[in-house]
């Protein structure tokens, strides 16, 4: 009998989990389960990174458009906003290793720290980078 329960609930969470295609690993997280804390600091990270990579792709479209008539222009400000994203990533990254700071790198302490940082920093970056070049 406890068989076919536990087969019926299994049944039943994947149906719930196909039926819902907009589910995380976010959804109901228990602050006591670790590795579900873990799956989703990494989930809310991913997410956040790829995001900021589409807004930055996006406002480099918004500077092409914006610039299209003179080229050496626009390539000047891409430039300069590369280099930006890039040392910005870098003081994110140092940033978020003193914010977890005295967490050991391996630790799942440290790891959630790190993801939710960077989580959270990204996404801070990415609405900056949003707000760039928008028409008022």
């Amino acid at each position: 009998m406890k068989t076919i329960f536990l087969a019926l609930a299994l049944l039943a969470t994947g149906a719930h989990a196909a039926a819902n295609p907009d589910a995380t690993p976010c959804d109901g997280v228990d602050e006591d389960n670790g590795k579900q804390t873990l799956e989703c600091s990494v989930y809310s990270r991913d997410t956040a990174v790829k995001l900021l990579g589409e807004n930055f792709g996006n406002l480099i479209e918004r500077v092409n458009t914006q610039y299209g008539a003179n080229k050496a222009e626009a390539n000047d400000f891409i430039a300069k906003l590369k280099t930006a994203q890039d040392a910005w990533k870098i003081l994110r990254d140092a940033d978020c290793e003193v914010e977890v700071f005295p967490a050991r790198k391996g630790t799942k302490e440290f790891n959630i720290g790190q993801n939710d940082c960077t989580a959270r920093t990204s996404d801070e970056r990415s609405e900056y980078l949003d707000s760039i070049l928008q028409a008022e």
